[in-house]
């Protein structure tokens, strides 16, 4: 299983960006698909999830701002991130997960419930 992030870069403070995450070697639509984010010296933290189902669930400090959703055919996720903050810096990871329909919301918060984590793509956000 291979997940390529891509689409980060510098954004002024209020503006929008859109990564994605596209997967191959696997069968796309059995897989819960989530992003986790590190800020420098931080630890990594999770940032929103979808379900196989296309449930999401987001963090608390990017309700509003972000929507995450996936596109099957094309084995892509993308999480379109609006009125972006200085504090949303980090390096955005996406992480993968074959799963059941229904998955309790708690398990896809966490880092280790994930099997598979992407590369990583930095969003800088100035102030």
């Amino acid at each position: 299983v291979q997940l390529q992030a891509y689409g980060g870069g510098l954004v002024q403070a209020g503006g929008s960006l859109r990564i994605s995450c596209a997967a191959s070697g696997v069968t796309f639509s059995r897989y819960a698909i989530s992003w986790f984010r590190q800020a420098p010296g931080k630890e990594r933290v999770f940032v929103a999830a979808i379900s196989r189902n296309s449930n999401t669930y987001y963090t608390d400090s990017v309700k509003g701002r972000f929507t995450l959703s996936r596109d099957n055919t094309k084995k892509t996720v993308y999480l379109q991130m609006n009125s972006l903050k200085p504090e949303d810096t980090a390096i955005y990871y996406c992480v993968a997960k074959s799963t059941i329909l229904t998955v309790a919301s708690e398990s896809l918060r966490q880092r280790a419930f994930y099997q598979y984590w992407g590369q990583g793509t930095l969003v800088t956000v100035s102030s």
